[in-house]
């Protein structure tokens, strides 16, 4: 369950202060679909890296699974977004000279897992995207949709109860797009809580709950049309 409570980011810009976030409530249970939405400049973005624990509030609480996360010490907020949440973004950020497998594989390098484990974990997950025959590909193997589904695999790996995906479709062609919307939505269904920032209204029409943003408030909040 994530609670955002009061919540305010500013950001100070020369001798200006730039309002990203203002005075957000907000309760996302357990399971839940959410499309964020807005013009550009609303806030999304701001409002994906404090719920991915990369980003504090100004002011507010931010309370995930009852545990007020939004002022904890920096290592104990790595081991938050280590175990509880999964990152998707529009450019992939895989490592180019790693393969598909050891992509897949580093965040269990980070946190420690033995090896046998890794392995383990790592095949799982490129079965569940449907790339253990890719394995062995390095990024500039692979098409778009198959780098996404390594990004999505290796978000997953560490088992985490949230995904947070960047418009996730926003560098891919439409088929390829649909395919990876419809593999994230099937994590949802196995209950994976999924929040996706979208310009697309197909895309957050397809959402249980759509949010929308403007100027760094909410507008809107309720269930896709």
């Amino acid at each position: 369950m994530i609670e955002l409570r009061g919540l305010s980011r500013h950001f100070q810009v020369g001798d200006q202060v730039v309002r990203a976030l203002q005075d957000i409530n907000l309760a996302i249970p357990d399971g839940d679909y959410l499309a964020l939405m807005g013009p550009s400049g609303s806030g999304k973005s701001t409002l994906l890296h404090i719920l991915g624990c990369l980003d504090r509030p100004t002011t507010g609480r931010y309370v995930l699974d009852g545990r007020e996360v939004g002022s904890l010490p920096e290592d104990e907020l790595a081991e938050v977004r280590s175990r509880k949440i999964g990152f998707v973004f529009q450019f992939f950020h895989l490592i180019p000279r790693l393969t598909a497998a050891e992509n897949v594989e580093l965040p269990m390098v980070l946190a420690g897992i033995p090896p046998a484990e890794r392995r383990e974990r790592v095949a799982k997950a490129l079965r569940a995207v449907g790339l253990t025959d890719r394995a062995a590909h390095r990024p500039d193997q692979l098409s778009g949709g198959q780098r996404q589904r390594v990004a999505i695999a290796r978000a997953t790996v560490m088992g985490p109860s949230i995904l947070l995906a960047d418009e996730p479709t926003g560098n891919l062609d439409r088929a390829s797009g649909h395919e990876i919307i419809e593999l994230i939505e099937r994590m949802n269904r196995e209950g994976l809580t999924l929040v996706v920032v979208t310009h697309d209204p197909e895309i957050g029409g397809r959402a249980r709950r759509i949010l929308k943003l403007v100027d760094g408030r909410i507008s809107s909040d309720g269930k896709a049309a």
